[in-house]
């Protein structure tokens, strides 16, 4: 912001300069303008014009052209012309050099204070202030992302009525897996921007995260509004692909993820879409199912048996190849005593685990939510459990793997937390050289361990 000021004050000075110019200059015109005043010899003319005028009048009565009564007439003419010019070149006296000095620095107050007005109504220093934020807060790991996010809260805060604001934070809590302070950022976005179609696809996706995939009948309203302006919007497709996906409806997937991919300008994003469609393709073949779009492949047609033995193989390597993580996530004993001590019981307390990739440029790449109750407890992190199409499981060579539970149910640490982390694990895949079936699927020990402090 000083940059900013600093430039202002750059253009405000030969503003200022020009309007006290004629100050500097005012003892001159003005010593200039009275010598003219002095020196004016019109009068003197008209005068020697009137002489010139009369006496002809008189020579003309003399040699009898004009009568008596002519030449008073004439004379009569003459003197009230004299008159008339006299009476026009009379002038108010001058004003002294320094009258309306006082006038100069009003306007130039008024300038300043005008501009500076104009500009905090129309001008941009809410974004230069975002820009600034965003630029001293740079994403270098999930401590760094948490400073991003907590600078651009209190941009929210200090400047509520900037749409942009609120368009740079709620990807942001969406990423951190903080769907309720999405949402809110995404409803304030919404409040100032109108009910934008592609807005409201983005508010349909995270409440349906939020309900654990499942398209409630909010989410429903919510996609039947987007799908009524723009039956093309890529987000809600995508969204519609997913649910159908789950419920193992996969030409109803397909059908809705490949509408998505010619609308989406993300390239990861159009890329993870066609993962999934092979994915799908791949399950229908394991299940003697065929896509309608690949029927006509002259292979398909020649031989059924080779297609479904080719399906086979496909689900076979989708099954083995397949980027997962087995997990056992269980409570130090040390900590039960702490669980029991919750302002919630165990069967209401919410149980996160979480997988993200090492560096941190991701969303959570997995997420399963549960309550704690349920614990110690085994499960198999996969793409399934993604919480969008671009980031998946699949995409991390390393994780760090994070098991909470939250008396809260927010997403994010509190004080109180109890949790257990750990931290760069390579992500198996049964086809990677050297690891077996049964080593790809063997759990790896995750203990909550240690309750949080800040």
């Amino acid at each position: 912001m000083i940059l900013l000021w600093l430039a202002i004050a750059v253009l405000l000075i030969p503003a200022g300069w020009l309007l006290l110019l004629p100050l500097r200059r005012a003892r001159r015109v003005h010593a200039d303008q009275q010598a003219f005043e002095d020196n004016d010899s019109l009068g003197a003319e008209n005068v020697r014009v009137y002489r010139r005028r009369l006496a002809s009048l008189e020579r003309g009565h003399a040699r009898g052209e004009l009568d008596d009564t002519a030449l008073a007439e004439g004379r009569v003419e003459l003197e009230r012309s004299l008159l008339e010019d006299a009476e026009s070149l009379k002038r108010s006296p001058l004003k002294t050099a320094s009258s309306g000095r006082v006038l100069v620095p009003v306007l130039l107050v008024a300038m300043v204070a005008g501009s500076l007005y104009w500009y905090q109504r129309e001008g941009a220093s809410g974004d230069l202030a975002l820009a600034q934020a965003i630029a001293a807060t740079p994403i270098h790991d999930a401590a760094s992302f948490e400073a991003r996010i907590a600078r651009l809260r209190a941009e929210a805060e200090a400047q509520p009525d900037n749409a942009k604001v609120w368009m740079a934070l709620f990807p942001l809590y969406r990423d951190a897996g903080r769907l309720d302070e999405a949402m809110q950022s995404l409803e304030a976005l919404i409040a100032l921007e109108g009910r934008v179609p592609a807005l409201i696809a983005q508010l349909a996706q995270l409440k349906f995260f939020a309900a654990q995939r499942t398209l409630t009948d909010e989410v429903q309203t919510l996609v039947d509004e987007v799908l009524a302006a723009d039956p093309r919007q890529p987000t809600v497709l995508g969204l519609l692909g997913i649910e159908a996906f789950d419920h193992a409806r996969y030409p109803e997937a397909i059908d809705y993820w490949r509408k998505a991919i010619a609308g989406f300008e993300n390239p990861d994003a159009a890329k993870a879409l066609r993962e999934g469609i092979k994915a799908a393709r791949q399950r229908m073949a394991s299940a003697g199912d065929v896509d309608a779009s690949v029927a006509l492949a002259p292979s398909a047609a020649r031989d059924k048996d080779a297609a479904d033995a080719q399906g086979a193989r496909a689900d076979q390597d989708t099954r083995e190849g397949a980027a997962r993580l087995t997990l056992k996530v269980s409570l130090d004993p040390a900590l039960e005593a702490q669980l029991a001590a919750l302002p919630v019981s165990a069967e209401a307390a919410t149980l996160f685990i979480v997988a993200r990739d090492g560096e941190g440029k991701l969303p959570p790449l997995a997420v399963v939510r549960t309550t704690a109750d349920k614990l110690p407890l085994t499960l198999t992190l996969s793409d399934d459990n993604g919480m969008a199409p671009m980031a998946r499981l699949s995409m991390a060579e390393r994780v760090d793997l994070v098991a909470r539970i939250s008396a809260s149910g927010q997403p994010t640490a509190q004080p109180g937390d109890l949790e257990g982390t750990l931290e760069n694990v390579i992500v198996t895949r049964s086809t990677d050289a050297g690891v077996t079936h049964e080593a790809a699927d063997a759990p790896l020990m995750l203990r909550i361990d240690h309750r949080v402090t800040q």
